[in-house]
């Protein structure tokens, strides 16, 4: 068995060690700039497919994560304290799908006022953080979804987010809507 480059072995044991996910600008503060961190990162994930721990990337982050496949191996009975509501889902659907989105573009979407403590509930989880001001009178706050958003669900990058046929394959679409949807195409036939 070949022993892999010191870069790619350096690389390795900076991931193993990271407390959070690390950019490769964050890798090479380690290592200096004249190692390939890409390519110490390619080799590396090459070297870890397939295997019980994988090399991911989530945005610009790099980690170790237990392989998708065996997950359930290390789940305990647990309750998860942290139960999104409805309006919590929609809100976060909503910012997913739109960001960055302010709050005023929310409660237009969703058709009903936003709770402010829906916003902060989902900024305590982690997956939505304030994304600076739209430039418009009264300079409103707008939102977007965060790094830990992306990894929480197993999301590579927002282009990752299902869209419509995928939401509808799995049943996740109201009836109401498919009704809706349903009517305005038989509307559509009858015009042609």
């Amino acid at each position: 068995m070949n022993r892999p480059d010191e870069t790619v072995r350096a690389v390795e044991a900076i991931l193993f060690a990271a407390t959070a996910p690390l950019t490769v600008a964050e890798i090479r503060a380690h290592l200096g700039d004249k190692a390939d961190i890409a390519a110490a990162l390619r080799v590396l994930e090459a070297d870890y497919a397939g295997r019980g721990v994988a090399l991911v990337r989530r945005g610009d982050h790099w980690h170790f994560q237990t392989a998708g496949d065996l997950a359930h191996i290390l789940r305990r009975d647990r309750e998860d304290s942290r139960k999104l509501s409805r309006a919590g889902i929609e809100t976060l659907a909503i910012i997913a799908y739109h960001e960055p989105v302010t709050r005023a573009e929310i409660e237009a979407i969703r058709g009903v006022q936003v709770a402010k403590g829906t916003l902060d509930v989902l900024m305590e989880a982690g997956w939505v953080r304030p994304a600076g001001r739209r430039e418009v009178p009264g300079r409103p706050l707008m939102y977007a979804t965060t790094p830990g958003f992306l990894d929480h669900f197993g999301l590579g990058s927002r282009r990752d987010l299902p869209g419509i046929d995928d939401l509808r394959a799995a049943g996740l679409l109201d009836p109401v809507d498919l009704a809706f949807e349903q009517t305005a195409v038989e509307k559509d036939d009858e015009a042609d």
